[in-house]
Parts: C-alpha cells; structure tokens; sequence
C-alpha cells in the first residue's frame, strides 16, 4: 500500500522483528485502554505470538498499528483440521484512526494468509461492526448462563456414579488435560488444534482477572483409570440476611462422554456456600439444558464468538463434507479479496467434496461474508436468506444447500485468542 496515508510511516505494514515485541504490544495494551498485563500474561503472550506472522505499522520509529495471525488447525464438518490463521492482536493507535492503517493490514495479512496456503481466516471481534467489510461472517455463538442451582435440579445419567472426580492442582494435570481437548478437537466444528504452548492459557490466573474469586480450582474426572474429563471455576463467596450467597464461575469444562459431562456438571451444581453456577461460552446445544428441571432459572443468553473468512473459496469448501448431496454453483461477491469473485460449483455429500470454477448458471447468490457465516453449519442458508443476503436463483438450490452445510453438532469456539 502507498505511504501517503501516513507521512513519515514506513512503507506500510512490516513483519514484526522480535526485538520490536515489547513496543508492538504496548500499542496493542494501550488501544485496549491501558490497563497492564501481569508479567505471567506478558509472558505467555510473547510466547505464542508468532512474529513471523505479524504485522506492524510506524510512523517516525512509533508502533501505529498492530495485526498478528496464529497458527491452528480449524475442525470442520466431517472431521477434517483445515489450516487457519486466528487473526489476533489487531489494533490501530487512537491518533491514527481513519487515515487506512486497519485497511492496509487487513490487505496485506489476507494476502499472506493466502500465500501461506491457508484456505481459512478467523477471528473474535472486539467491534464486531468491523470486520464484515473484511469479509468475515459470525460463525459460531457461545452459551452463557446464570443458573439458580438452589431451584434448579439437574438429571444426570446413571453412569454418572462411575465417575470418580477428584481435585488437583491445575498446573499439575495441565498434560492429562491436554490430552482430554485434544481428543475432543477432530469432534465438533469450529474447535482449535493448536500449537504446543496454548494448553498454558487454560490456567493462567492472574489476579486482575478473577473478579474478587478464588484462584482457579480444579477437579479431574476418572473412569476405570483413565482421565475422562475435568473442570475448572473460581468461587467468589457472597453473604446475605438469607446467609451464603456464593457463585461458581465456570472457566472451562471438557468430558470425553456424557456421564463424565453429567458428574462434572452435578458436581459444579452442589458446591457447598454457593447458589448460582455462572457459565459463558459453552456449546449452543450442550447437554445440561436438557437436564435441568427449569431452564427459564438458568437465564441463557447468546453472543456471536468465532468470526470466519474464506480465503480460499474453492480449497475452504472442498475441505468439509455435507451432510447430504449437494450439486450447486455460487455466485461469490468479495470486493476484498478479488481472486474468490464468480462462480464455483460445489460437489459433495458426507464422504467428500470438491469445489471448482465454473461458467455454468448460478443457483445461488451471495457474498464470501455469507459463507463464511454458514460455513461450520452453525447459521443456515436459508436463514441468511431469509435476511436478504442470499439469492436463490435457482428453485430449489437453497433447500437443497441450506440442508447438505448443516452440522449434527453446534459449532463451537472452545477458547479466545
């Protein structure tokens, strides 16, 4: 990009040296209001940043603007980990907006994720309002819940009691932990394989970050000897006329079948001093909703969480299966990122799929934002289309998509970045 948005910049979005680290991320911190990071978060934070794949602006030796991209494996539909940039740490300094330093890094981080072979980019928007000019669609939406585990009781299965829970400290069983995320990767949508390293950002617990609460706690689920699953929370400890009114804050929950998942959760619902268990970005259709006896007292709530972008049109489609045959061809609108504009025919079914260009008559019109929001099978074509931001030109196209992009399970982000 031309140097004249910014006079006196460098010719516009450099690859972070190592060395720049520490005033890249001041940027970052600052733009996100200043607060500072405990050393054990700055730390962590270095560790994973991937210079390489990051991306600074500077004006007379200044850091104006930041972007990063991460390295995972995203889970798709049928299994498959395709490569993603988790698009991360962007920022743009309060003096410099409006002037294109966003655009600029925009542009140039979708033509390296592009150049790397990366058919898909993600993120989790701070705005969300920025980003669909960039071409990402919501993808995924996490659960939250303020459960009254006074009136609410839960069902679990029986095989419940054939779990044996006990407390660790999690720094101890980060590995066996580790391994339990890892086996769970490959079965839902939108889950992260991620490099070595990521496991610390599940017990990390700086003070700052745990709202007057207890240190992270954690207890480790057991079947036949084997890990099956653990928990982690905080208690924050509270007092009333009434006497105790304390609140589990669920911090992350993994279990390998559902009577792990079950004792795990009666577990979090029968802590002692404790009359709500607070939970936030949990699977769309995990199972405790239908084991509660009134889910109306466990107040559920919805927030958008992974935002996708298909860089690769073509290579992004082929690499999930559909739950049904589909024989369709896109007509793709993506002003950004010119190289995925026209038509594509999408041939696939629950084995496999391809995905190629064509000048065949298009069945269905739409932008890269929309496929993007429908790619994991979480938000449905038809639903998009009801909305106005899919055209259905062929009769019958949009039943027949909508019904093969679809998912068994809810697509879900299991953590941020």
């Amino acid at each position: 990009m031309a140097t004249d948005f910014l006079p006196g910049a460098d010719t516009g979005p450099r690859v972070l040296r190592p060395d720049d680290w520490d005033r890249w991320y001041d940027t970052l911190i600052r733009a996100f209001g200043g607060v500072p990071e405990s050393p054990e978060e700055q730390e962590l934070w270095n560790a994973l940043t991937e210079t390489g794949r990051s991306l600074g602006v500077w004006e007379d030796g200044a850091c104006v603007g930041t972007a990063g991209a991460f390295s995972f494996g995203l889970t798709v539909p049928g299994g498959a980990s395709v490569p993603t940039a988790g698009v991360t740490m962007v920022a743009v300094a309060a003096t410099h907006r409006r002037r294109g330093v966003l655009t600029s890094m925009m542009r140039r981080q979708l033509d390296d994720v592009r150049s790397w072979g990366e058919p898909l980019a993600a993120l989790t928007a701070s705005e969300p309002a920025i980003y669909g000019r960039f071409g990402y669609g919501a993808a995924t939406f996490g659960l939250g819940a303020e459960i009254d585990t006074v009136r609410v009781r839960l069902s679990v299965p029986a095989a419940a009691d054939d779990v044996r829970l006990r407390y660790a400290a999690p720094a101890d069983v980060l590995d066996v932990c580790e391994s339990v995320y890892a086996r769970l990767v490959p079965s839902r949508p939108g889950m992260l394989a991620r490099p070595p390293g990521w496991e610390r950002l599940g017990v990390l617990d700086p003070e700052s970050e745990r709202d007057g609460a207890s240190p992270l706690q954690c207890v480790v689920a057991e079947r036949d000897g084997e890990v099956t699953g653990y928990a982690r929370y905080r208690v924050k400890l509270g007092w009333g006329e009434a006497g105790h009114d304390g609140t589990v804050m669920l911090q992350g929950l993994a279990g390998l079948d559902p009577a792990t998942e079950g004792a795990l959760w009666r577990f979090l619902f029968g802590i002692d001093l404790t009359t709500t268990l607070s939970v936030r970005g949990r699977p769309a259709d995990e199972g405790w909703q239908y084991q509660v006896s009134d889910l109306r007292r466990c107040r559920t709530r919805s927030r958008d969480a992974l935002y996708l972008r298909l860089v690769d049109v073509g290579a992004a489609l082929a690499a999930r299966t559909y739950r049904t045959p589909v024989d369709v061809v896109f007509e793709v609108a993506d002003d950004f990122c010119p190289w995925n504009e026209g038509r594509w025919r999408l041939s696939g079914d629950a084995k496999g799929a391809s995905c190629a260009r064509t000048t065949d008559a298009a069945d269905l019109a739409l932008s890269v934002r929309e496929l993007g929001a429908a790619y994991l099978g979480g938000v449905s074509l038809g639903a998009l289309a009801a909305a106005g931001r899919v055209r259905e030109l062929r009769t019958g196209a949009l039943a027949e998509a909508a019904v093969g992009f679809g998912s068994t399970v809810a697509p879900w982000l299991p953590h941020g970045f």
